[in-house]
């Protein structure tokens, strides 16, 4: 199964951009060996609309556009269900088990998902009630997929 991270804006040379890219390096070479593949990064440009709806509206149509035709989808979104790192691997191999080709995790920008972006979930994930920065909540799902990669392999990472 492919998993692809598709997130509104780019993170800039720097800590954040390096930590993402270790963990999703980790994922990448733990995946293999579980019937994963990726995580492949999307990253859809921060709209220049004015009003916050516009620029939901327009970021959430490009991250629907961006998702591979056939998958299931995550959207990261607070008023989504907090799930811990086990349950959230038990999730991943059952739909990898079923045959899923695809599972995506859409990230919104500042402003947050669009209404239809959320309806495009299968599932609303949420980090916990307080607020993160975008940037921060890509290196947070990045860690979580290779969390998931060890907790599958039965690696002890995940109980660090």
């Amino acid at each position: 199964m492919r998993l692809v991270i598709a997130a509104v804006g780019r993170l800039k040379a720097g800590p954040e951009r390096e930590l993402c890219a270790r963990y999703l390096d980790r994922a990448g070479k733990g995946g293999r060996a579980l019937g994963l593949s990726g995580p492949d990064v999307i990253e859809i440009s921060e709209s220049a609309a004015r009003r916050p709806e516009d620029r939901m509206s327009e970021e959430g149509g490009g991250l629907i556009g961006a998702l591979p035709e056939a998958g299931a989808v995550i959207a990261l979104d607070p008023r989504g269900r907090e799930m811990s790192s086990e349950e959230l691997a038990a999730e991943i191999a059952a739909l990898r088990d079923r045959g899923v080709r695809a599972l995506s995790f859409l990230i919104g920008g500042a402003d947050g998902l669009s209404d239809a972006a959320r309806g495009r979930a299968d599932r609303l994930l949420a980090f916990g009630r307080a607020t993160f920065p975008h940037q921060l909540v890509r290196v947070m799902m990045a860690e979580q997929v290779y969390r998931v990669t060890t907790i599958l392999a039965g690696h002890p990472y995940h109980k660090a």
